[in-house]
Order: structure tokens, then sequence, then C-alpha cells
């Protein structure tokens, strides 16, 4: 199991540290008790409910409760025999009074305004913990891409072609577009294997399909050229601070050409070396009749 205690200043950015890591696949708890973190760690390795990689999240919020974080840190690196990273996201006095200021929210240490007293006093509370943290981030100046880009960097080592990942998935347009796509691409321009009797009941899974569905080399084509842009894009995404990109194929049901398709653009990227992930999201609703 790896384990992950984020932590740091009020106003730092530890909500958009929390949710890169949950990008990431992490199992991510938020304001917990450090008190409670040793047992979440135990129910997550028992036998019934499995957790692979989990993230904490643990302040000043947690009032008197925070006091036990040191010593659970300890606890966990000397017992518990697992990989554990404390991530400590800081940033100057002067930014994190701004941006206090214009959200307009409470400084959890006092429940009042965010003074330059009271950031420092803060930062005074947390120095040990500070001291004891394996990455410490500062986020002075620094836009949501390049923080994560830093997280990129500092816990795994950098994204490249072959670290990105590329969520593939096929659908119908008559059950919806899925709101999730970074491309959406329309396939309804390749000839229907639904309108030949032999071939209604099959789905894009099926050989005979793909055969049909690039046999007149339309789809072929299509795909080289697809594949390109999205090489070319891929690099422009990772510099921005995108470490996935989601790709879906339609058609009119999401049964026969999307699901071919879907399946030849994972089975390019597989190829290429590159993490890939496919999901045939409306393929089930031909067994139901719709």
């Amino acid at each position: 199991m790896k384990a992950v205690i984020i932590t740091g200043l009020s106003g730092a950015g530890r909500s958009r540290t929390v949710n890169w890591f949950e990008d990431q696949g992490y199992y991510c708890v938020d304001n917990m008790p450090p008190a409670l973190i040793r047992p979440f760690i135990e129910l997550g390795r028992s036998k019934t409910e499995t957790i692979d990689r989990v993230a904490f999240v643990t302040d000043l919020r947690g009032k008197g409760f925070f006091k036990d974080l040191e010593s659970t840190i300890v606890d966990i690196r000397n017992n518990l025999g697992i990989e554990l990273q404390v991530v400590f996201v800081e940033a100057s006095t002067a930014t994190i009074v701004k941006r206090y200021s214009e959200t307009r929210r409470s400084h959890p240490l006092t429940g009042g305004v965010a003074t330059a007293e009271v950031v420092e006093a803060e930062r005074e509370e947390m120095r040990a913990v500070r001291a004891m943290s394996d990455i410490v981030i500062d986020t002075t100046g620094l836009k949501v891409a390049q923080l994560y880009e830093e997280l990129n960097k500092k816990i795994l080592g950098g994204v490249t072609e072959s670290t990105f990942s590329v969520n593939i998935s096929s659908f119908g347009f008559k059950y919806g577009i899925p709101s999730e796509a970074d491309m959406l691409i329309d396939v309804r321009f390749l000839e229907n294997p639904y309108y030949v009797p032999s071939l209604k009941k099959l789905t894009g899974n099926n050989k005979k399909i793909r055969d049909y569905v690039f046999r007149s080399g339309l789809a072929d084509a299509f795909m080289d050229n697809l594949m390109k842009t999205i090489e070319v894009a891929i690099p422009g995404y990772i510099k921005e601070g995108k470490y996935h990109l989601t790709i879906a194929f339609g058609c009119t049901g999401g049964h026969h050409r999307s699901v071919a398709m879907a399946n030849e653009c994972a089975k390019r990227f597989e190829a290429k070396g590159m993490r890939v992930t496919l999901n045939h999201r409306d393929l089930d609703l031909m067994a139901k009749g719709r």
C-alpha cells in the first residue's frame, strides 16, 4: 500500500493537491484526525477492503486532534511497513493573506480574518511537521497547472508520453453525449453494420464487425490521421499539467462502429507503450433491447 499524508498551511493549496491525488486513483479522505489514520490503513489492508493507494488530508481544522500528527507519522513509518509520504504545502504569508481576502473565508486557526500575524502563527505551529515531511511544495505564484506539474515531478518523477494515460470509450448518441470526454469523435460517417441482417445482433467486439467497419479503408485512413492529431496534442496537454486524455467514439447506438473504432484506437496506443483504459458505455443496452 502507498499512503500519503497531505498537510500544510491553510490557503496554500491543499484542496488542489488532494484533487491531483484523487485523479491519480488515490482513495482520498479529507480532514482526517491523525489518530484515525493508522486504523484506516489497517482496514484498507484487510482482505475484505483492500486499498492500494490512500491519501489523507489533515491540518489545523482538526483543532486538538491535529497534535497527534507527529507521533502518528513516526508510528506508521516505524511499525506498519508501508510506503508513506508526507506532502507539505505552503506559500508566502502575503500570498495566503491575499487568497483569503479574495475568497472572504475565515482562517481555521482563529475563525476570523487571515491576517499576516495569524498566518505566521500557523506557520510556527506547523514547523515540526514541515521538518518531518518528505516533499515540501511552495505554491506562491503557481497556477493550478504548474502545481500539478510540480506534483507530477515530485510524486511520479515527471509525466511523459509513456506515463500519460489515455482513456478511450464508445457510446451511442441516442443515449446522450458523455460529459467527461475531452475529445468527442463522431464515427457515424462510416457504413453501418446494423443494416446487415447477419451482423445486426453482433457488436464491435466481434471480428466480423471490425472487418466490416474497416473494409473500405476509410476507417483506417481516419484513424491514421486521428492518431497523428492526438500524438501532436499530448505533449501540449502534459505541459499544461494534464496527465490523462479522455477520447469518446460515438455512433448511433454505441454497439457497432464506435466500439470497433474505440478498440482500434486503444490497440494502437497500447502498441506504443502508453497507459490505456477502455470502456464501452452503452454496449450492455443491446442485451436489454434498447
